[in-house]
């Protein structure tokens, strides 16, 4: 079996995923593009990466010499427009259904016909996306962890319509990226937030209901279940809005009530306290992304 040769990749969304999905993907020697809404917040991504991998040499984990080769290989681009040489792009805009199909169709018409389209959703099916391209067979999920440069993980999804060497080309890509890969079929939530959300929620539900406060509920979870994250810090460090969007997916898409979201959750959601990216969540958290000593938003038992 053939499998297609992936030299220039392109990513769409420079946020917290898509920027870690690009700076993987540099490290590993593949020339990156790299769009958002426009040339501006891509180059300012792109200048962020650069700082980053400067850290990396500062700590003696990455040489110079690495670090400026993998910089050389990040292009901020104006758009979609810009991805028509690229043999493979990953899409990693907002989990919003509607936009990542407004996205994969514009990804489609601009791409050349053999090149591969990914997306790095969390819950939203690829089935969904593959089938408003022209390309379902060359369309599956690759779902990176967050932070990707840490998280050593990805989960790829295939789609209904998945042909059998997109899988194998998208797979020696992340294994390249230096990833471990675990599969799913196209299913809600697939397979790491069929576990990990209903988690989350249920210790959002546990502070809701007054049982405890976040702290000891965090505490309780990293020292009694050996967990190296709390499930509402890890919530604050994944995005509430981006769990809440999963959830609604889950209970939606499967019907069964334990995937529904806690009132708490939506509620904090709504008045813009998202998480670490917004300084707010469940913790509070200074300009560095530092949690303030003692400083959460919900109260509970005593």
């Amino acid at each position: 079996m053939m499998t297609i040769e992936i030299r220039t990749v392109g990513v769409l969304g420079a946020g917290q995923m898509g920027s870690g999905i690009a700076q993987v993907a540099a490290t590993a020697g593949y020339t990156v593009k790299l769009a958002d809404v426009d040339l501006e917040r891509a180059t300012k991504a792109t200048s962020k990466i650069a700082a980053m991998l400067g850290k990396l040499v500062e700590k003696g984990k990455l040489t110079a010499e690495a670090a400026d080769a993998t910089a050389k290989r990040l292009i901020p681009v104006a758009g979609i427009a810009d991805f028509g040489d690229c043999d493979l792009v990953i899409e990693a805009a907002t989990e919003n259904v509607d936009l990542k199909l407004k996205l994969f169709a514009a990804c489609d018409a601009a791409m050349k016909p053999d090149a591969l389209l990914a997306s790095n959703t969390s819950s939203i099916s690829v089935t969904k996306l593959a089938a408003v391209t022209k390309r379902p067979g060359k369309v599956l999920g690759m779902h990176f962890m967050n932070p990707v440069p840490l998280m050593r993980l990805v989960e790829i999804v295939k789609a209904v319509q998945t042909e059998p060497e997109t899988y194998t080309t998208i797979k020696e890509a992340a294994e390249k990226m230096g990833k471990t890969v675990v599969t799913s079929n196209d299913a809600p939530g697939f397979l790491v937030n069929r576990i990990l959300i209903p988690m989350l929620c249920e210790a959002m539900f546990a502070v809701q209901e007054g049982v405890g406060t976040p702290e000891d509920t965090d505490t309780g979870a990293k020292l009694g279940l050996n967990h190296p994250m709390g499930p509402l810090e890890l919530a604050d460090l994944i995005g509430l809005d981006t769990v809440l969007a999963i959830a609604n997916v889950l209970y939606t898409d499967i019907g069964d009530t334990k995937y529904r979201a806690p009132t708490l959750l939506k509620n904090l959601v709504t008045a813009g306290w998202v998480g670490k990216k917004g300084g707010r969540g469940f913790y509070v958290y200074d300009e560095k992304g530092q949690k303030v000593p003692g400083a959460s938003t919900i109260g509970g038992a005593k």
